[in-house]
């Protein structure tokens, strides 16, 4: 499974890129404040969620410390999809948060 620095996915998020962030944390914990343009499908939804999912992009996966995330990126994989997952995840972020 690929991984990714939180500093990286940082960088590309103020590059304004193109990117799909997908926070697999409860609905609470992502309120509380997520990655700006991060679409929260909690862990236990996300099979259930595949067909909202472009198979043509790669999903950065997060969650709090990157266990959850780990999980959700390697049902994804599984499944077909491109995904990295964030490393470290919340805990190592020190970007801004909605």
């Amino acid at each position: 499974m690929k991984q990714i620095m939180s500093n990286e996915v940082e960088e590309l998020v103020s590059q304004k890129k193109d990117l799909s962030i997908i926070d697999v944390r409860e609905t609470e914990a992502a309120a509380a404040g997520k990655i700006p343009g991060a679409v929260n499908i909690p862990l236990g939804l996300l099979e259930f969620r595949l067909q909202d999912l472009d198979k043509s992009k790669e999903h950065i996966m997060v969650c709090r410390s990157g266990g959850r995330s780990s999980m959700a990126a390697k049902l994804l994989e599984n499944h077909g999809y491109q995904v990295v997952n964030m490393a470290g995840g919340m805990m190592e972020w020190q970007g801004p948060t909605e």
